[in-house]
């Protein structure tokens, strides 16, 4: 298993279905290994070297809601878990231009060098459900063929009250620098403006408090449930709000916030504190994205049923961080960051009913965008 394959994304060959129904009966014909594997509860497939399933447990079938595991022998491990990049993808599992940064297309690669590997991955199935997955593989040879031990373990419980907590501190943090930005802007203030820096500290301290209670109710939620509060807020206001929480934030300094010329003023239903979450992780990722005297700007439109709002900042985002833009913790910033786009996305499509993308190119800079439903139903 030594031959040299390449680095970043898989081969496209497949064995003939009869050579499928040859190798799977090498593991089909000792009845005690079956036995055995099917008491194993996480996911435990044998794979050959062209990437395709040729035994697994019947864990799968209860995870994928399948009759029986022959169902996916031939079938590609992605494949099998119906994930959206390797049914979109012209050669299938491992193929597709996201497959290059897959935990499991790794670590099957991997596998296939010789190398015994564990990798974390993130599939997005068909259906739009997400799967977050710890996956290993360990190659082996039996009858003059190669193989890999491909065990995949299901850690969305785990990631889920992680990244839940990360966010929490993230997002807590964002509040204590704007907090501290309105304390300094107290030592110096005039008399005439003490009034309205007091109010906004006032206000501030509220939103602190609302935002421990929110993440109380988040870790408490069971079952990915929640018992969110959606409340009439009109998108104006909402925009306004937001560019003064950040003008004093120390994350502001030597860059400007704007406010578009034409953003639409609707009204719509939503849960007040996780959409201040959202629509503040927008602005503050754009302003570290700005290059000092560069603009940011806020925008919102309406149609059909939904109000969109838009962040703009001038940066370009390259090829290979768009394709990671949106998972768990991935940053260009360091360790231990990232997590404001993927909580975007998280706590607007989990919890929020929206939706949350980006555009970017070398000449408009890049744009992210939110949209919700106008009406909570």
């Amino acid at each position: 298993m030594n031959a040299r394959l390449p680095a970043h994304i898989a081969p496209t060959e497949r064995a003939p279905e009869e050579i499928i129904q040859e190798q799977s009966a090498v593991f089909r014909q000792h009845p005690f290994l079956s036995t055995l594997l099917d008491a194993v509860p996480d996911i435990f497939l044998i794979v050959n070297r062209q990437r395709q399933i040729v035994f697994a447990n019947q864990t799968i079938t209860q995870f994928m809601g399948l009759k029986d595991s022959d169902f996916i022998n031939g079938l590609r491990p992605g494949e099998a878990l119906h994930c959206a990049h390797a049914s979109h993808a012209p050669d299938g599992c491992g193929t597709a231009e996201f497959c290059k940064t897959c935990g499991a297309t790794k670590a099957i690669m991997s596998g296939l060098r010789g190398q015994q590997t564990v990798e974390e991955c993130r599939i997005t199935q068909e259906n739009g459900d997400a799967l977050d997955l710890r996956v290993w593989a360990t190659p082996f040879r039996l009858d003059g063929e190669d193989y890999l031990v491909f065990t995949i373990k299901d850690i969305s419980d785990e990631k889920r009250r992680r990244a839940l907590e990360r966010i929490f501190f993230h997002d807590i943090l964002n509040t204590a620098g704007v907090l501290r930005g309105f304390a300094d802007l107290l030592q110096d203030a005039a008399p005439e403006d003490l009034a309205e820096i007091k109010a906004q500290f006032r206000e501030l301290t509220h939103r602190l408090i609302e935002e421990i209670n929110a993440q109380k109710a988040l870790a408490a939620a069971e079952n990915n449930e929640l018992d969110l509060h959606p409340f009439p807020i009109r998108s104006l206001k909402a925009l306004q709000e937001i560019h003064i929480y950040y003008i004093n934030h120390n994350v502001s300094q030597g860059r400007s916030i704007e406010i578009a010329p034409d953003a639409r003023d609707v009204w719509f239903t939503t849960d007040l504190v996780l959409f201040q979450r959202v629509l503040g992780n927008m602005l503050k990722n754009a302003l570290e994205a700005t290059p000092p005297g560069g603009t940011v700007t806020l925008s919102c439109s309406a149609d059909a049923g939904q109000v969109t709002f838009s962040v703009h900042n001038p940066t370009f985002i390259p090829r290979p961080i768009q394709l990671q833009i949106f998972q768990r913790s991935y940053s260009t910033k360091g360790a231990g960051r990232g997590l404001g786009t993927y909580s975007m996305k998280f706590l607007s499509e989990r919890y929020l009913r929206g939706r949350v993308w980006f555009k970017t190119s070398k000449t408009d800079g890049t744009t992210f965008f939110a949209s919700y439903p106008l009406e909570w139903n």
